[in-house]
């Protein structure tokens, strides 16, 4: 597969539409990712196709855990059709609502993304072939330790933050927990909304993995996680563990980011500008004030 420009993906989706009896002038496109075209056909029909062939896989991806999650209840798109080749291609039901990149979410929002976010990791794993593996690296210490040798850092702060690494491991259990399915990528413009504010879907499953559920919790801006986790309910006695390692990750992948300051305006993501991990706990700081963080 050769890297497909968007006058390729036009092409293809004006030929779908034609197949699928839907009039030209109704094939736009949609806010786009940075792995996929992404194209309305109609209003019921969506069109994704990877940009490069490093993102055929996760189409495949995609087409394995989307029949999964729409069994199971989860707001997700239908599978109508996946194409591996020769241009790879994915053809889905649209959802309704649009992103919440922009967008204000109610407590009953994040209460029902924690619901649903409980039901994804419960699903059976087992026979899944597509999902990556992925490990988390549990000691931050050698990052605080390169962002005070490069500048990043002054040396007290560098102290207090491998001090903190080291409190937020003693609340957590020495066994790793066990894997389940991630959708990897939930950040406000995977979560789409409704008029009236409900959770209408969760799309963009490319960067699904078996990993911790902690590690799903990563991509929601922080002052979210109060609410979402008051929606997601973890078995008794592993409420305030689950809380430890999703603080542990928002603030290990908030400083690594600082490894790559350089500006980034544009992106729709809340994380891609270099500051805004760490604002953001800033943010969620400001409303649950250390040490009565951890009592969400």
């Amino acid at each position: 597969m050769k890297t497909t420009s968007a006058l390729d993906a036009h092409e293809l989706a004006q030929a779908l539409a034609k197949r699928h009896h839907i009039d030209p002038d109704q094939v736009h496109p949609l806010p786009q990712g940075q792995a996929n075209h992404v194209l309305a056909l109609g209003e019921e029909l969506v069109l994704r196709i990877p940009r490069s062939p490093s993102h055929t896989k996760d189409l495949e991806k995609e087409a394995e855990l989307l029949p999964l999650a729409h069994t199971a209840g989860l707001p997700v798109p239908e599978l109508l059709h996946h194409a591996p080749a020769p241009v790879p291609h994915l053809l889905i039901t649209r959802m309704p609502g649009t992103d919440m990149a922009e967008r204000t979410p109610t407590r009953a929002f994040l209460h029902q993304v924690g619901r649903q976010l409980h039901r994804l990791h419960h699903l059976p794993t087992q026979h899944l072939h597509t999902p990556p593996l992925q490990v988390e690296q549990d000691d931050p210490t050698t990052l605080v330790q390169d962002l005070h040798r490069t500048g990043m850092l002054d040396a007290s702060t560098a102290g207090w933050l491998t001090d903190l690494f080291h409190h937020l491991a003693e609340h957590v259990p020495r066994t790793p927990p066990e894997p389940v399915l991630i959708h990897g990528d939930l950040s406000p413009t995977n979560l789409l909304a409704t008029p009236d504010g409900a959770l209408s879907a969760i799309v963009d499953w490319g960067e699904a993995a078996l990993a911790e559920a902690a590690v799903d919790f990563a991509k929601l801006p922080p002052h979210w996680l109060p609410e979402v986790l008051a929606g997601y309910p973890s078995p008794p006695g592993q409420e305030h563990s689950l809380k430890v390692r999703i603080l542990h990750h928002h603030l290990t992948w908030a400083l690594a980011r600082l490894t790559d300051p350089a500006p980034c305006p544009g992106p729709r993501h809340w994380s891609a500008p270099p500051a805004s991990r760490l604002v953001g706990l800033l943010r969620l700081v400001a409303t649950h004030p250390w040490p009565h963080l951890l009592q969400w």
